[in-house]
């Protein structure tokens, strides 16, 4: 691959100054993400607060009634699926659902497609989550890192369209990968610049290094979870939830693959899990 071309080349601090322009996410979506690791955090105010967005939970409780959960009776309030779901579990929707609300569909590049992102996205969080679950870890660390990892694309699209479809069309005719591209292209990824939203963001510092390391995990100095996001996006690569056919499935680090230590067995319960929630989870997408 050649060097990145003058023309689209961005450096560092023009990627800060946009970032920095990006509006703040609602202060509910702060606190959920900061609540993961609070043992302490108040359930019951957190609970009330996501109660009173009601777009939140209109999103919320789609996805509680969806195929995602297969759950008997009709989920109809936040308690509700607290009770059902448990606070947790509902907790980790509302992030998502929160998260994925943030964005708007227009202003973007024109070779950037929403939908297929968010796709990509919650499958990966689910490929993250069902091997959080397996090796005992933070599930709701690993959901969330994991459907954020790729936000740096979505920042390229919003806030340099022109630089983006210039990856896009880059990609398609050397049929690369997308963080190749970027580097080609542009002189830096989109890891970087998720990492520069993380901050921005105020994400806990292990959700934010698992952002921009998931492409080279064995460089990053918390690695566990940079494992499981990196692990989970060749996986969600490999089942087709890219929403781009002709997407290359990243290559994994052997590192992160040993680490995780997981085996066949695992792997194959953990496919049919996604594949069984996918559909479901993507009700998020619907409005």
């Amino acid at each position: 691959m050649s060097g990145s071309t003058t023309q689209w080349t961005l450096d560092p601090a023009t990627v800060a100054a946009q970032v920095d322009r990006l509006p703040a996410l609602p202060d509910v979506v702060v606190e959920l993400i900061g609540s993961i690791d609070d043992p302490d955090a108040d359930t019951d105010l957190l609970a009330r607060k996501i109660a009173r967005d009601q777009a939140l939970v209109a999103r919320l409780l789609r996805v509680a009634n969806s195929s995602f959960y297969g759950l008997q009776g009709k989920v109809s309030s936040v308690h509700d699926a607290i009770v059902v779901l448990g606070f947790r579990g509902v907790r980790t929707l509302a992030t998502a659902a929160a998260v994925t609300g943030c964005f708007s569909a227009q202003g973007l590049a024109t070779r950037f497609d929403f939908r297929a992102f968010w796709a990509h996205s919650l499958g990966v969080a689910l490929c993250a989550r069902g091997i959080a679950r397996r090796l005992r870890a933070n599930e709701e660390n690993a959901f969330t890192a994991a459907l954020l990892h790729d936000v740096g694309r979505l920042v390229l699209a919003s806030r340099f369209p022109h630089h983006f479809d210039a990856v896009v069309a880059y990609r398609e005719r050397c049929d690369c990968l997308w963080q190749e591209a970027e580097r080609d292209v542009l002189g830096i990824d989109h890891a970087q610049i998720g990492c520069a939203l993380a901050g921005r963001w105020r994400f806990a510092p292990l959700v934010g290094e698992a952002i921009a390391w998931h492409h080279r995990p064995e460089s990053c100095e918390i690695q566990a979870l940079a494992h499981v996001v990196h692990v989970a996006d060749a996986l969600a690569h490999a089942l087709g939830l890219a929403g781009d056919g002709a997407s290359l499935v990243p290559p994994v680090s052997a590192v992160s693959w040993n680490a995780l230590a997981l085996d066949r067995e695992d792997f194959l319960a953990l496919f049919a899990e996604v594949e069984g929630q996918h559909a479901g989870i993507c009700e998020l997408l619907a409005g």
